[in-house]
């Protein structure tokens, strides 16, 4: 018989059972959450990538532009890649450090710069070919508050943490698009979902009576939202004005500081992001056709 050895002796697992019944249905239960987290990740991967099989490719050729890659992290994914066989294009301020490989190229490039970026994907399509990857994981910071930062400092952050990957994807984007082939990597921050403590105002600068308050109105009908509203059956969608400002103004007579979700009735779509990626993604094709008049 098959048993189970305990602190000093050993029990056989049917006594075992026999005197915990619980333990057959904590079992079954660990076992049927392992099933559903198998079928989670599985549907996640499905809508993730639209129903479409994996793309297994051919890397011999193929052009990666990779942004900040002359160290840290941007250093590490050329390095690995480069076994793969493709060109490598890296962009950055400063070049890589050391011999790179033969398929590695570098342009100094300030990626913050929609005229230069506009010249250097020039460049990377006449002397390589269209990219296939676009790799955005150039970064820049300064270690300060924004009380500290000076106003150049802060413009050259945005424009180099954010902006510079629309102007990015503005460049290699429709190629992959004509050709239906291609990946684009946002190298992000785990501070999208929680920001640290030390950066909030009762921490870094002891004034916890200086309120915030962030406000998230679904649309509305102001003249941003004037070709939409346009299309009678949008208005069903839309707050008026009124109704925002009144909530604005109600929250600063409160004296408290909040996050106004405005109507209050769509405070469970906030978690949304917590969502299993298979059911954001349901939430999201579901709004699929809601900005069409904008195409135009």
């Amino acid at each position: 018989m098959v048993s189970v050895l305990t602190s000093a002796f050993r029990i056989p697992i049917t006594s075992t059972l026999a005197l915990r019944p619980s333990l057959k249905y904590t079992i079954a239960a660990l076992f049927g959450l392992g099933v559903l987290r198998k079928v989670n990740d599985r549907l996640s991967a499905l809508h993730l990538n639209a129903f479409t099989p994996n793309s297994h490719w051919d890397w011999k050729n193929k052009v990666v532009v990779l942004t900040g890659g002359s160290s840290g992290i941007g250093a590490k994914i050329a390095a690995r890649l480069v076994e793969s066989g493709a060109q490598i294009v890296i962009l950055d301020i400063a070049p890589p450090k050391g011999k790179t490989a033969d398929d590695v190229f570098f342009y100094q490039a300030d990626i913050s710069s929609s005229t230069k970026v506009e010249e250097i994907a020039r460049t990377i399509c006449e002397q390589h070919g269209n990219p296939t990857v676009l790799i955005n994981n150039a970064g820049i910071g300064f270690g300060k508050t924004i009380l500290n930062e000076s106003n150049s400092e802060i413009q050259k952050i945005f424009d180099a943490n954010v902006l510079a990957h629309f102007y990015l994807v503005k460049q290699f984007l429709p190629a992959m698009i004509e050709h239906n082939h291609g990946h684009i990597v946002t190298v992000a921050s785990m501070a999208s979902f929680v920001t640290m403590a030390q950066n909030e105002l009762k921490h870094k600068y002891n004034a916890p009576r200086v309120r915030t308050s962030i406000v998230h109105p679904t649309w509305t009908q102001t003249p941003l939202v004037e070709k939409l509203v346009k299309d009678g059956s949008f208005n069903k969608f839309c707050l008026h004005p009124e109704t925002v400002a009144e909530a604005i103004v109600s929250q600063l007579y409160s004296g408290r500081g909040g996050q106004l979700i405005l109507p209050a009735r769509l405070s469970l779509l906030s978690g949304v992001r917590g969502f299993p990626s298979w059911a954001q993604e349901i939430v999201r094709d579901s709004m699929a056709n809601t900005l069409k008049p904008f195409d135009s």
